[in-house]
């Protein structure tokens, strides 16, 4: 506790430090402001009714920060971006040149990188704008919209979104931490004073054990989220003694640290964007008057709505993905290259090749047991909304655990950032 006011007071006496999280929460708030302004036309009770007990949309309005539920100018939130992320780092294995933005050409390509995800943001915000806009008129919650109304209410939402995008890159470069992340946390908190109205507005003291049962077990999820993300796999490794002049220079022996979870929140981020789109696109071809597309909806819709089926989906695509941005993220050849040019070597081990060959199948180990844990606790709460029939645990299961990684990431900014100013 003392040395988290510790923190708090040098926080608050760096100039610096405190301008760059006032930045975060001004910039949060404008996001909460933009999320309550509806475009035009939207029927509120059609709406309320069209949002009840409904799965996938409760899991895209996680994304879209609370915009969904009210049809707002940034109901798509960084959906579309985070969808041009994944399509960007897909590239990455079967394109060499987009690999090597990011890791040869440095900080100029990663800003190329940045550049093309922005831009391949654009048409995926404008189509699935499009979808939601013809599937949400259908419905009658916009009412039927003339060609000149669908093209406005598609420039706001599209705007919205790149609007949305700005403002987290803004947070990622003038603030603390990951700007999408946070965009994605503040949502989920503004939802929370609702869906704890619900539950004390629905209270029956029957339901107090399945109430505590719920607790102990976000608790649990909780911990195990922090001790699978602090945890990690050191690497000894020793540096060969070198003489300069009248010093020797080396001999010291270190640790590479290998995190069981390299991937962080990126997996179930990646996963859910993944498994919304066979579901808007069911939901747009149910919309239709043509038979055969309706069929086709209807059986994506279905396959969907299996908690069973969902369940295994899901769990397959967070432990692929913790797999796939550990590999992007975490290239074992440039470790090894790395530390055969700073005259370093794991004890054992020949430098070069051999070493990067260690270094991947120590990472492999380390991520399977992460990528299990990960999947196995993404999937817990479907497999409790399965036993006790409550819908709403999937989305929040979900929601905690973008929370507990969010902050755990952001705590470890601010940590970097004390330290350099003690520094």
């Amino acid at each position: 506790m003392d040395v988290l006011i510790n923190k708090l007071k040098l926080i608050l006496h760096d100039r610096v430090l405190l301008g760059r999280v006032l930045f975060v929460v001004g910039a949060l708030i404008l996001f909460r402001i933009l999320a309550a302004i509806p475009i035009p036309g939207v029927d509120a009770v059609k709406l309320s009714q069209f949002l009840t007990n409904n799965q996938f949309f409760g899991f895209l309005d996680v994304f879209s920060g609370g915009g969904l539920s009210t049809l707002s100018i940034v109901m798509l939130g960084v959906g579309p971006y985070i969808t041009a992320s994944i399509i960007m780092q897909l590239l990455t294995i079967m394109i060499p040149r987009i690999k090597a933005l990011l890791h040869e050409e440095g900080e100029a390509g990663r800003q190329k990188f940045t550049q093309y995800s922005r831009l391949l943001s654009m048409p995926l915000a404008a189509l699935q704008g499009w979808g939601f806009l013809v599937l949400l008129s259908r419905q009658g919650v916009l009412g039927e919209l003339t060609t000149f109304e669908m093209v406005i209410n598609l420039f706001v939402v599209t705007a919205g979104t790149i609007l949305l995008m700005w403002i987290g890159e803004l947070i990622s470069q003038y603030g603390i931490g990951s700007g999408v992340s946070l965009i994605i946390f503040a949502g989920i908190v503004a939802m929370l004073p609702g869906t704890i109205g619900q539950l004390l507005f629905s209270f029956e003291v029957s339901q107090i054990p399945l109430y505590l049962g719920f607790l102990v077990a976000a608790l649990a999820v909780v911990a195990g989220v922090v001790f699978i993300t602090e945890a990690e796999r050191p690497l000894p490794v020793t540096y060969a003694k070198r003489v300069r002049g009248m010093k020797v220079y080396g001999g010291v022996s270190t640790y590479l640290p290998l995190r069981i979870n390299q991937a962080g929140v990126i997996p179930i981020i990646f996963a859910l964007s993944i498994l919304l789109f066979p579901q808007m696109i069911g939901n747009f071809l149910v919309a239709l008057n043509n038979g055969i597309l309706q069929s086709v909806g209807q059986f994506m819709i279905n396959v969907f709505q299996n908690s069973w089926v969902y369940s295994i989906i899901y769990f397959f695509l967070v432990f692929l993905f913790t797999y796939f941005y550990t590999a992007v993220t975490f290239d074992p050849n440039a470790i090894a290259e790395n530390l055969q040019k700073s005259g370093a070597f794991i004890p054992g081990v020949r430098p070069g090749n051999p070493t990067a060959e260690y270094i991947g199948r120590v990472l492999n180990r380390v991520t399977l047991f992460g990528a299990l844990f990960l999947g196995f606790i993404a999937v817990l709460p479907l497999i409790m909304q399965g036993i006790t029939g409550i819908t709403s645990l999937a989305i929040g299961g979900t929601a905690l655990l973008i929370v507990v990684s969010v902050v755990l990431d952001l705590i470890k900014k601010i940590d970097a950032q004390v330290s350099m100013r003690e520094y």
